[in-house]
């Protein structure tokens, strides 16, 4: 398997041979036919090899900075997967890799994040999830520009420590500054509901308190209370 992914990852699907696969791994391509089928079936286990290592260390209910440092780690460690799904994405639409995920990607736990206050509400989650995955592939699809703009390369000591600090840094602005902007949006029907109820109450008691006044009573505290 880890030799599939090798080539797979350096080369993408199309570039592939099943033969090459099989040298590097040192058995016969009539083996991997008989585990695999195709280099189809081939590359669809090397596809589920990466889902089921993702579940050993993505779990949705962690902060979403600590998930984001996962992913970080992990991508870093061994670039192969994202380079997979860098290869994915270019290769024609008309011809495009086998694949056995959902077609459309499941946004619920980002849209929970966003009702708890960890994400921006005032974001489409659609554009949350393409850009923290951004932002993680960034060092692996852009080395020489992260080694330009870090003065380091991802692979150096110490890159990967600054990256996921100040990812976490920016997550956590996020979150304090939807906080902040949602003192300042205007009430819910509900809430300007009883705001209006609230006045109309306060303009009765001050002509309550004004009739009392016609009739030569001064309204102390205790009056304007029970009235």
């Amino acid at each position: 398997m880890d030799a599939a992914l090798e080539e797979f990852s350096a080369k993408g699907f199309a570039g592939t041979r099943v033969r090459d696969v099989a040298a590097q791994a040192g058995v016969s391509k009539d083996l991997i036919a008989y585990h695999f089928g195709s280099k189809d079936g081939l590359y669809l286990a090397v596809q589920q090899a990466w889902l089921e290592r993702e579940d050993t260390f993505a779990d949705p209910r962690q902060p979403v900075g600590d998930l984001v440092a996962r992913y970080l780690h992990h991508a870093l460690a061994d670039p192969r997967p994202l380079r997979l799904l860098v290869w994915r994405g270019l290769a024609p639409p008309e011809h495009p890799p086998p694949d056995s995920t959902a077609a459309t990607e499941d946004l619920s736990t980002t849209r929970d994040r966003q009702r708890q206050g960890e994400l921006p509400a005032d974001i489409d989650p659609a554009a949350l999830r393409l850009v923290l995955l951004a932002a993680v592939a960034a060092p692996i699809v852009f080395p020489d520009t992260a080694r330009r703009l870090f003065g380091m390369a991802p692979t150096d000591p110490g890159f990967e420590e600054r990256y996921r600090r100040d990812l976490q840094r920016l997550l956590a602005h996020l979150a304090t500054h939807d906080a902040v902007s949602n003192a300042d949006r205007e009430p819910s029907d509900a809430q300007q509901a009883l705001i209006t109820e609230n006045q109309e109450l306060r303009r009765e008691l001050d002509r309550l308190r004004g009739v009392l006044r016609d009739h030569g009573i001064e309204p102390d505290a205790d009056t304007a209370r029970t009235v």
